[in-house]
């Protein structure tokens, strides 16, 4: 099966991985923090406004690749405090207010400074 490699200037990109590939019908999105691509920075220190860039960066690589939140069925979530937990839902929800895909949350074990969150994701586009 050939591979797809997905990049959009509307995401944060790295030299180190793909933003996402593309496989027959599946899109994996590499896990992607809140970082604002315009500035290559963090977005302000909340969890939710971290969950928000990084949900939109998620989304600007699916679009890239032909697909959208409503394709995801798997989203892994990262989280550097798992206090955090009850702010990364309030933002995510909004995000996947109705039949979400599955979903798992650990915790991060790397120390990045003022990193809150990562995601990643899965889609099929059947």
């Amino acid at each position: 099966m050939a591979r797809q490699i997905i990049t959009t200037a509307n995401a944060p990109a790295s030299p180190l991985y793909s933003q996402g590939v593309k496989a027959g019908p599946h899109v994996l999105v590499s896990g992607t923090a809140g970082v604002d691509p315009s500035t290559g920075s963090l977005v302000e220190s909340t969890i939710q406004a971290q969950t928000r860039q990084a949900l939109t960066n998620c989304e600007a690589i699916l679009h890239a690749a032909g697909a959208t939140l409503d394709d995801v069925i798997e989203v892994g979530v990262l989280l550097t405090n798992p206090a955090d937990f009850t702010g990364l839902n309030e933002e995510y929800a909004r995000w996947f207010p109705s039949e979400p895909p599955t979903r798992y949350v650990a915790k991060l074990g790397a120390d990045l400074p003022g990193l809150l969150v990562s995601i990643r994701m899965t889609a099929f586009i059947g």
